[in-house]
């Protein structure tokens, strides 16, 4: 039964092949940015005009993960994880005709197409290749991927700049795009919804997103406050039509009625302020080390990376753990121990030393980790299978739409001069307080939707919450 997971060794292969696939979208999103400066001189142009490589990815990523999401549920989830794998890799092969900025974006929005597609059905092929009784332990595996992924990106962007051309830095990920459609023959093939694609919801999803946060985009990098406020406006009023439209839908891209039930609307809400939070620690803390106590970049590194290796461990142990006991109570947990970490982040010796941080952070990705995967196991767990594909891409939209308010905040609060300090710090263990009080308020008798878990992803003798 589909129920039941995939037979082994079927389901081992299908774990590689989807695991490869959420590296590149990964490795692919974060590599970048070690070549910036390298495109922007062979190009010709500035290195904020270099930035949009970056910035033109994420915000395509953000439009197109849930509209993908409800296609994908239409045509297949196979036939849209494979398609998005087959469209980055071609993508990636142009990037080396690349001669000027303009056709490199152009790509760029290519290489994002095929990944959101990848991406946005990804979550709803893992509930299908693991057995129900092991779900936490599978989405426990896929956090370990994007925390290793993240973590060799800029690493190997600098060891493929130092022997070739920067191209080849986006072909990294090729590999793992071709490997990936190599074993996706094994990938399960979940029954198809009948509902037609919504063509205009999804026109209006894409607007509502990209308004929205290219405005914010352009509040902190341009120079027209008023202009952005436009542009943020029309996204906000594109977002109140789109929603309204979205409440009468059977299948609505924006997944209203799962929103609609305060576990899942819980569960999203502490996802976004988590990833709020860790990526404002993220992107400042790197300014701080080395403008405040003048640590060298390769220093400061080293200082980072216990968060994603920490992560790695923790994320597995958290996803299995998930299957045993409620969400609610290991998020709590995670959150309480991020926010110590935070605020010992926020106040550092006058002289750190590499020990001073590597505690703190690898702290922080114990927390992080304890979170994030209970917190997943929840959403695709709580949500009826027919709409796995709509929980998938609410997750995955959620993480991009975090991270990207993330880049934003930490960009706004370096514009005004106090972003290299332990500002932000103190900010995200706000933020982290907010994420776990939305997982322990999921332990309320009142909150609990155990109505809403389909029989078979329960354990027996266990609940989910």
């Amino acid at each position: 039964m589909m129920h039941d997971g995939l037979p082994t060794p079927r389901r081992f292969v299908a774990i590689a092949a989807i695991s490869a696939g959420t590296a590149l979208v990964v490795i692919d999103g974060a590599i970048a940015t070690v070549a910036l400066p390298t495109i922007a001189r062979d190009l010709g142009v500035g290195s904020s005009a270099a930035v949009s490589v970056v910035t033109v990815y994420q915000l395509t990523l953000v439009m197109l993960l849930l509209p993908f999401s409800g296609l994908g549920n239409r045509i297949g989830l196979k036939r849209m994880y494979q398609t998005g794998q087959l469209v980055f890799t071609v993508a990636t092969v142009l990037c080396f005709f690349a001669k000027s900025l303009p056709f490199l974006l152009v790509v760029r929005v290519a290489q994002a197409a095929g990944a959101a597609a990848a991406l946005s059905v990804s979550s709803a092929l893992v509930r299908s290749i693991y057995p129900a009784r092991q779900l936490g332990r599978g989405l426990g595996v896929n956090s370990v991927v994007v925390s290793s992924s993240a973590a060799l990106a800029p690493t190997l962007g600098g060891l493929i700049l130092g022997v070739a051309p920067w191209p080849w830095v986006f072909a990294s990920a090729v590999p793992f795009a071709i490997l990936s459609l190599v074993l996706g023959r094994a990938l399960p093939e979940p029954p198809r919804g009948e509902e037609p694609f919504d063509v205009l919801g999804g026109v209006l999803c894409a607007a509502m997103f990209g308004l929205i946060i290219g405005g914010l985009e352009t509040a902190v990098h341009g120079d027209s406050p008023i202009v952005s406020a436009a542009i943020v406006a029309l996204g906000i009023f594109t977002g109140v039509i789109f929603i309204r439209r979205e409440r009468g839908e059977i299948a609505p891209i924006l997944p209203v009625d799962l929103l609609g039930r305060p576990v899942l609307a819980l569960s999203t809400l502490g996802a976004f302020t988590a990833f709020v939070a860790s990526m404002t620690l993220l992107l400042s803390l790197p300014f701080r080390l080395q403008h405040a106590y003048g640590l060298s970049p390769s220093e400061v590194g080293t200082m980072i990376a216990p968060w994603p290796l920490t992560t790695m461990i923790v994320a597995p142990l958290a996803g299995w753990l998930s299957d045993r006991y409620p969400a609610g109570l290991l998020g709590g947990i995670g959150m309480t121990i991020a926010i110590g970490a935070l605020c010992l982040l926020a106040f550092l010796p006058a002289q750190p030393d590499y020990g001073d941080v590597a505690w703190r952070m690898a702290l922080c990705g114990a927390g992080f980790g304890m979170f994030l995967s209970p917190n997943a196991r929840l959403i695709i767990g709580s949500t009826p299978r027919e709409r796995a594909a709509a929980a998938g891409g609410l997750i995955s939209t959620t993480r991009m739409v975090g991270q990207t308010t993330g880049a934003t905040l930490v960009a706004a609060l370096l514009a005004m001069g106090i972003g290299g300090g332990g500002g932000p710090a103190l900010i995200a263990a706000g933020l982290a307080l907010v994420a776990g009080l939305c997982s322990l308020a999921r332990l309320r008798p009142s909150i609990r939707n155990p109505q809403g878990l389909e029989a078979d992803d329960v354990q027996p003798g266990a609940q989910v919450r």
